[in-house]
């Protein structure tokens, strides 16, 4: 029997990606190794959002194959859509599948073991693939990727869900890929192609599926959510699908990934703070404080509309989590933007904050822009920021002291405790020992 592992890089929609890999590998007969030394095939799903991410993935290989030198490896993700002549040339690597022909890897793996297809150093020219009928037998194939503006569907797995599985107690549901905005920063777009949408009959269908099989929470992913249904005929959109969610199945807490702030509305945290089964927790992407900064970012608003929409989350749910992301060194930022940015952030009422230093990506606009900020420079930035976040999250775990909540279990626990995440982002540790995915009335302390 053909044992297979995956190990996974980057946000809540790789992680989706992943789960519908090992779910279609699963379903070709291969069973899940508990250790990348152990397996047949080794599945690595790259992110490629900074060059550390690029860094880890290249590290990780290597790793893998001095460990199990027997071991195939396919790279896919958004590195090996990016830059899949770096990842074929690192040994040990089999096979690399950019994101426009990821769903087609369990086919491929199929083929390996069939030895309908061998390993090889030479590659297979794009253009005589055919991404729908799996041709890979005519010849030996290296890389196999292609255009990903071409895709025109969301990738997912069939929704299945079984508590604990890979260390996960909630599943990840993606309805949303691609991205239609170009951040003078962000390779991401060039990489997951244009926007587009799950059906909203095929979101319920999922979301009922995983409410079967046990789930008690769910969390909406994209890598634009707030985008979600533009793409679609008849225009649909984020609130209208949340709706359905919420009456046409059982679910207990949907969560949401991040939601850029123009999408951010007024009817929209109306929703979250009408119903008491979507989790009080908003990621609002910032970027920077600095309102000449996000210009150069072509980020589309500024900090006043931003600052607006996170007091009217606080405003219509005071005891939410908020967070946000932050990028530190953008090139050009000068003193007066990083104090501006440290300002913003002090007097908004975040809960978190996830702090990332400028990395240049190969195709953006920033990438060219010269002015770089020196390094040590960006960490003492960031170092500020993380005191900030720092700060902020003590100051909100504090005003929930004393507040009853209710509490999913996680998967990590200890001799005599479990692990347990609220509705807003608080997590807890409660007394003994309880299996993953179990309500827990809990109170906050200190």
């Amino acid at each position: 029997m053909a044992t297979f592992s995956i190990e996974n890089f980057g946000c809540r929609a790789t992680e989706a990606d992943a789960s519908a890999l090992r779910r279609g590998l699963l379903d070709r007969g291969l069973t899940l190794a508990a250790q990348h030394d152990s397996a047949d095939f080794v599945v690595l799903n790259t992110c490629t959002v900074t060059a550390a991410a690029d860094s880890q993935a290249r590290e990780a290989i290597r790793k893998i194959h001095r460990a199990n030198p027997a071991a195939r490896i396919v790279v896919t993700g958004c590195y090996a859509q990016r830059a899949p002549g770096e990842l074929a040339a690192i040994e040990g690597v089999s096979q690399v599948v950019g994101n426009s022909h990821q769903r087609e890897i369990p086919s491929l793996v199929e083929a390996v073991r069939e030895r309908r297809i061998t390993d090889s150093s030479d590659f297979v020219p794009i253009d005589q693939l055919d991404r729908h009928s799996m041709s890979l037998a005519r010849g030996p194939a290296k890389i196999l990727t292609g255009d990903i503006f071409a895709e025109s569907t969301v990738a997912n797995a069939p929704a299945t869900f079984e508590a604990g599985e890979d260390g996960h107690t909630r599943p990840i549901l993606k309805i949303q890929d691609g991205c239609n905005n170009r951040c003078s920063y962000c390779v991401i777009p060039f990489v997951r192609g244009r926007s587009r949408s799950l059906p909203p009959d095929d979101v319920v269908r999922d979301v009922r599926s995983l409410v079967s099989d046990g789930a008690k929470e769910i969390v909406l992913s994209g890598i634009n959510l707030g985008s979600y249904g533009r793409d679609l005929v008849p225009r649909a959109g984020l609130a209208k699908v949340v709706r359905r969610i919420l009456e046409e199945s059982a679910l207990d807490r949907l969560r949401f990934s991040s939601i850029e702030p123009q999408d951010i509305t007024e009817d929209f945290v109306t929703l979250v703070a009408s119903s008491g089964r979507i989790a009080p927790h908003f990621h609002v992407p910032l970027q920077s404080g600095s309102d000449r900064i996000l210009r150069e970012m072509h980020r589309w608003y500024r900090t006043g509309h931003y600052a607006e929409r996170i007091r009217l989350i606080r405003r219509l749910l005071p005891d939410a989590a908020i967070g946000a992301d932050v990028i530190v060194g953008f090139p050009g930022e000068g003193d007066d933007d990083s104090r501006a940015t440290a300002e913003f952030l002090a007097q908004l009422p975040f809960t978190y904050l996830h702090v990332f230093s400028f990395s240049a990506r190969p195709g953006t606009k920033a990438a060219d822009f010269g002015d770089e900020v020196p390094t040590q420079t960006i960490r003492e930035r960031a170092r500020a920021l993380r005191a900030i976040s720092e700060r902020k999250s003590k100051a909100f775990h504090t005003s929930q002291a004393g507040r009853n909540l209710r509490a999913l279990t996680l998967a990590r626990s200890g001799e005599d405790w479990t692990e347990a995440l609220t509705g807003n982002y608080l997590k807890v540790r409660i007394e003994g020992r309880h299996p993953a995915n179990e309500w827990h009335d809990v109170t906050i302390r200190t």
